[in-house]
C-alpha cells in the first residue's frame, strides 16, 4: 500500500510498516523508526529501526519514546536500534507520527555505536 504523502519520510519519522523478522521468513505490521535520510531514498530504500512495546524485555540500547502522542503510538514503546530493517519506501503503509528531539538523538547516538569505524 503507497503512502499519500508519495513516500517522502524523513529520519525519525514514526511509520507503520510490515516489518520483517529477523529469524523466520514471515513480517508483522508494526510502528518503526525512519533512521536514513533522504539520500538513500534515491536508491529506493529506507532504513527502518524496529519499535516495540515496552512491556518487552528490555535489550542494551533500547530507547524509551517519552512522547507518545507526538510519535503517534497508543502505548509505552521503546525503538529498539539493533534491529533494523531495509525496505521500499512504497512499503510504508502510513506515516504514524515524528519522534520527539531527545529520543531522536539518543537513537542517533545507539546507532553510530553499532556501525564500524575506520
Amino acid at each position: 500500500m503507497a503512502s499519500s504523502e508519495g513516500g517522502r519520510y524523513d529520519a525519525f519519522d514514526v511509520v507503520v510498516v510490515p516489518f520483517p523478522y529477523a529469524d523466520r521468513l514471515a513480517e508483522r505490521r508494526r510502528p518503526a523508526l525512519v533512521i536514513s535520510n533522504r539520500k538513500l531514498a534515491a536508491y529506493g530504500l529506507i532504513w527502518l529501526a524496529m519499535i516495540t512495546s515496552a512491556e518487552n524485555d528490555p535489550w542494551p540500547g533500547d530507547v524509551v519514546i517519552t512522547d507518545l502522542r507526538r510519535a503517534g503510538l497508543p502505548a509505552p514503546s521503546v525503538v529498539r536500534p539493533a534491529k533494523i530493517a531495509c525496505i521500499e519506501p512504497t512499503r510504508i503503509q502510513r506515516r504514524a507520527g515524528r519522534l520527539d528531539k531527545a529520543s531522536a538523538r539518543q537513537v542517533a547516538a545507539r546507532l553510530r555505536g553499532f556501525l564500524a569505524t575506520v
